[in-house]
């Protein structure tokens, strides 16, 4: 199985990419998001992926983070959603958007992306939302009172939710740092190119 890609991008379109690895060009299909981030033509790449099977068709599916890629095989498992509609909802609605839609039971949210109706929608709350549960509890103890001081701190600066969480992840957990100083390092992965 192909679980990781590291290559330069070579060629970008609507709904994936080509990434040159040697003298060889995958081509992996990723969210809407995940396309939008790339650089460009030249620059360098690295994506999660999932290799789909079908009788007649192998299918790369690429993600830039391994919680993205859960939830996509997480979709997978739910009867009637499929690569494509997994990669739509992705690409619409963030992680953390989907997993509250999913714990809070809103249908509607997810019947909004085009392709998902409201009985597929709520096929995805039924069948995800223990799962999901159970995996948010399993998560909630490495968040200690110094990491929700400073997503505290970074939302009230006006970043979203997912945004402290991804800056909070790229800070060094060894180090014993005062809040202050994490919530400049934060800010810094902010202002990175």
């Amino acid at each position: 199985m192909i679980a990781r890609l590291s290559g330069t991008v070579w060629s970008i379109a609507e709904n994936h990419v080509v990434i040159r690895i040697g003298g060889i060009g995958l081509q992996v299909h990723a969210p809407s998001d995940v396309l939008a981030q790339l650089d460009g033509a030249g620059q360098p790449v690295e994506l999660f992926t999932h290799l789909h099977v079908r009788e007649n068709e192998l299918t790369l599916y690429g993600f830039l983070t391994e919680d993205e890629l859960a939830l996509f095989r997480l979709l997978l498992s739910v009867s009637g959603v499929g690569p494509k509609v997994a990669l739509a909802l992705l690409g619409s609605v963030s992680p953390e958007a989907l997993r509250q839609a999913v714990t809070q039971e809103k249908p509607e949210l997810l019947s909004r992306v085009p392709g998902i109706g409201p009985k597929t929608a709520k096929a995805i709350i039924f069948h995800l939302k223990d799962k999901i549960v159970a995996a948010e509890a399993a998560a909630v103890p490495m968040l200690t009172d110094a990491d929700a001081e400073v997503i505290a701190a970074l939302t009230a600066l006006g970043f979203s939710l997912v945004e402290a969480q991804a800056a909070l992840q790229n800070l060094p957990r060894d180090e014993d740092l005062p809040i202050e100083e994490r919530v400049r390092r934060a800010l810094a992965y902010f202002a990175k190119p």
